[in-house]
C-alpha cells in the first residue's frame, strides 16, 4: 500500500511522464531569427502581423523576427526576391506574378479575406468627376507603383478599357503621406488602405469610387472571395525551414484567434500611438469598416486562388491563366494545423 509520500513521488513521476513527450512535441525550429518583410506595416491590411508580433506571438513560438517595413508591397517582395528578407507579410497575388516570372513563392498563412482596398478621387481636383474614363490622363496615388493598391486601381479602369500606361501612378505610402498627397492636390484619385481611406472619406476629401473593404464589397469587385494579405515565402525556404514555418503560421493564427474577440478599446492598446495618425476615433471607425475582412483561421479559401488569378489576367496580358499552377501558390498545411491547435 502507498504511503503519503511515495504516493506523492509516484504521482509526481507520472506527471513528468506526461509532460516530456509534450515537451518534445514542439519540434526544433531549423531557424530561430527570421527577417520579415512588410510594406507599409501601420495598415490594418498587416493588422494580424503588428497583433501576433506586439502580444508576444512569435516569441511564444521560439522566433526572434525582426520586421522590416517597406513603403510598399512591391518593395517588400523586392527584399524576399533579393534575399534580405526569409518570408514577407504581403498581398498573395504576388505569388501569382512571379510565377508567371518563373519564380515560385507560396502563402503559408492568411491574413486578409479581402484586399480592404479603396479607390476614391479627389473631391478638389475632381470636383466634377461623373465616370472612370475621367480619370483617363490622371495621375492616381498608390502605396508603390506594382503593389496590390496599383493592381485594384488597374483592374478597376480596366473596366473603362483604362490600360495601366493611360494614367500617372505615383507612390505615396499608407500612412500620413498619402493624407498630404491627396490633400494639397499632387494626386487626382487614391486607391489605398485603411486606415488613410477613412480618413479621407470622413472628411470629406474624397468619393469612393470602389471598396473591398467589406466582403460584399469584394464580391462585387472581382467576382468572388479574394485573399489579401498573407506570409509568402520561397518553395525553398519551407523546404528547408518546415518547423519555422509552422512556428510562422500558429504565431498569425493565434493573433487572428486574438482579433475575433478584440474589442476597440484593446486594439488602441495594443498598436504602436504613431498607426492612429493622431486621430483615435477616426482609426476605430475605419477598424470597423475593414474588421470582416480580418481571415478567421489563416486557412486560404478554396475559391480564393481562382479569383485572383482572373482578376490579375483581366489586365495583364503576360500572365496566362492556363500556364498558372495555383497549387503551387500556397499551401495550407501549416495553418490548418494552427487552426486546429488554436481551436481558431
Amino acid at each position: 500500500m502507498l504511503n503519503r509520500r511515495s504516493f506523492v513521488s509516484a504521482s509526481a513521476a507520472a506527471a513528468a511522464s506526461i509532460a516530456v513527450p509534450a515537451l518534445y512535441a514542439q519540434p526544433k525550429l531549423e531557424k530561430t531569427k527570421v527577417a520579415i518583410s512588410v510594406g507599409g506595416k501601420a495598415a490594418f491590411y498587416y493588422l494580424p502581423l503588428t497583433i501576433s508580433e506586439q502580444l508576444g506571438y512569435f516569441k511564444a513560438e521560439g522566433l526572434d523576427v525582426e520586421i522590416s517595413d517597406f513603403a510598399g508591397g512591391a518593395r517588400a517582395l523586392q527584399a524576399l526576391v533579393g534575399g534580405s528578407a526569409d518570408v514577407c507579410s504581403g498581398a498573395y497575388e504576388h505569388t501569382i506574378n512571379l510565377q508567371a516570372k518563373n519564380q515560385f513563392l507560396q502563402s503559408i498563412v492568411l491574413q486578409g479575406r479581402a484586399p480592404q482596398i479603396a479607390m476614391g478621387v479627389s473631391t478638389k481636383n475632381m470636383a466634377s468627376y461623373s465616370t472612370l474614363a475621367d480619370l483617363k490622363g490622371k495621375k492616381i496615388g498608390v502605396s508603390a507603383p506594382g503593389s496590390s493598391t496599383n493592381m485594384v486601381a488597374n483592374l478597376v479602369l480596366s473596366r473603362a478599357n483604362i490600360k495601366p500606361a493611360d494614367v500617372s501612378y505615383v507612390g505615396v505610402g499608407v500612412a500620413a503621406g498619402a493624407l498630404t498627397a491627396l490633400r494639397s492636390g499632387q494626386i487626382d484619385a487614391i486607391s489605398n488602405t485603411d486606415p488613410v481611406m477613412t480618413m479621407l472619406e470622413q472628411k470629406g476629401d474624397v468619393k469612393i469610387i470602389s471598396d473591398t473593404r467589406t466582403l460584399k464589397g469584394t464580391q462585387e469587385v472581382f467576382g468572388g472571395p479574394m485573399p489579401a494579405a498573407c506570409l509568402y515565402t520561397s518553395a525553398d525556404f519551407m523546404q528547408k525551414n518546415p518547423n519555422t514555418c509552422q512556428a510562422l503560421a500558429n504565431a498569425i493564427v493565434h493573433g487572428l484567434k486574438w482579433l475575433q474577440t478584440a474589442g476597440p478599446g484593446d486594439i488602441i492598446k495594443t498598436v504602436p500611438e504613431t498607426y492612429l495618425l493622431g486621430d483615435r476615433a477616426l482609426y476605430l471607425a475605419s477598424f470597423d469598416k475593414i474588421r470582416e475582412a480580418i481571415a478567421i483561421d489563416g486557412v486560404m479559401p478554396a475559391a480564393g486562388p481562382k479569383t485572383a488569378l482572373t482578376a490579375l489576367a483581366s489586365f495583364d496580358n503576360t500572365i496566362k491563366a492556363d500556364k498558372i499552377e495555383l497549387g503551387r501558390t500556397y499551401t495550407n498545411d501549416f495553418a490548418s494545423r494552427a487552426k486546429e491547435r488554436f481551436k481558431a
